[in-house]
């Protein structure tokens, strides 16, 4: 009897081991179709990746191209260098308020009695009023959506701003390497008609280089080192009459415009810039009442910058255009006629 008994409990006992066994393997086999299923579906999202990767690069790619293009058919037979993303990627909405040109308070200084080091750092802001900047297209990014139209001035690129050359930007105003712009006015051969000009900033080294070409002459740009060296030169080119306007060389380019010198100033590297003085900002709420200190108000009346006050001021020189006074020697055959 108690041997029929141990038999049955070893009987037992290796059933349940066998149970136990069977239990986890079938835990060992799911876990182990699971882990599978893990790395075919992390392999597939990874070409999933690289799919959409190498697309990117294609619009980017063509992005570029169309921009290359849009340049060239405007005059530009050297495209400029165009805005990095990571360098637009600062430019947003909120870069049209002043709060932009504000930085954080600065962290109060430890463990200095010295009222004079207690002091924080002297912030570098122009001290003129608040420049009032236009409302823009942007995309879905907050980026500027080109081109830039204003007025006469079209911009299509704010370039590359240049931080290790002083001569690349002023206490006022900034250089940047392949700024493209365009402007409708007067033309070389004749003042009475439009012609459309294309203004660039190129790398001339030591100094930037600035040039105006015509529509009319891509073979003949205007060069000069400043702005107002380029504008001179264009207005003795259309009439040397005009050589009493007085220059304008930012306003005609559009740096100075202070819708694009927001921009230019919200890009990477103006902080690093050695002389510019950071410039005040704000929106325009109403651009109708505000109008008058507006830049575009500016071409209508001036005629260094708008066609249709060169135009004027064209007119008004040849009706009043004051006489040569005689000769000698008309005065004596004005005299023998009257004897």
């Amino acid at each position: 009897m108690t041997q029929a008994y141990d038999n049955y409990y070893s009987e037992f006992q290796k059933n349940a081991e066998l149970q136990q066994n069977l239990k986890y393997k079938k835990k060992y086999r799911r876990l182990k179709r699971i882990i599978r299923d893990t790395v075919f579906e992390n392999a597939a999202l990874c070409d999933q990746v690289a799919q959409m990767q190498e697309h990117l690069m294609l619009v980017k790619e063509e992005r570029l191209f169309l921009l290359r293009k849009l340049c060239q058919q405007q005059g530009d037979t050297d495209p400029p260098t165009i805005i990095a993303r990571s360098q637009l990627n600062n430019i947003n909405p909120g870069s049209f308020n002043a709060e932009c040109c504000t930085p954080k308070k600065a962290a109060k200084k430890r463990g200095s009695t010295d009222g004079s080091e207690t002091k924080a750092k002297a912030k570098r802001y122009n001290k003129t009023a608040r420049k009032v900047v236009q409302l823009i297209p942007l995309d879905v990014h907050g980026r500027p959506i080109f081109p830039i139209s204003l007025g006469d001035l079209t911009v299509y690129s704010l370039g590359e701003v240049v931080s290790d050359r002083i001569a690349y930007h002023t206490e006022d105003l900034i250089y940047p390497v392949g700024y493209c712009s365009t402007r409708v006015y007067a033309s070389l051969r004749d003042v009475r008609t439009k012609s459309l000009y294309t203004c660039k900033i190129l790398d001339g080294g030591p100094k930037p280089r600035f040039e105006i070409v015509s529509d009319n002459d891509l073979d003949q740009p205007l060069v000069g080192s400043t702005p107002d060296e380029c504008h001179s030169k264009l207005l003795m080119a259309i009439s040397p009459a005009f050589g009493s306007i007085a220059p304008k060389g930012a306003e005609f380019f559009g740096i100075s415009h202070a819708t694009i010198q927001n921009l230019i100033q919200s890009t990477p590297g103006t902080r690093k810039l050695a002389m510019y003085k950071q410039q005040r900002f704000e929106v325009s709420k109403n651009q109708s009442v505000e109008r008058g200190t507006s830049p575009i108000m500016e071409e209508e009346t001036d005629p260094g910058l708008g066609f249709t006050a060169l135009h004027r001021h064209y007119s008004l020189m040849n009706s009043y255009r004051i006489k040569e006074e005689p000769t000698e020697s008309d005065l004596l055959n004005l005299q023998e006629l009257l004897v």
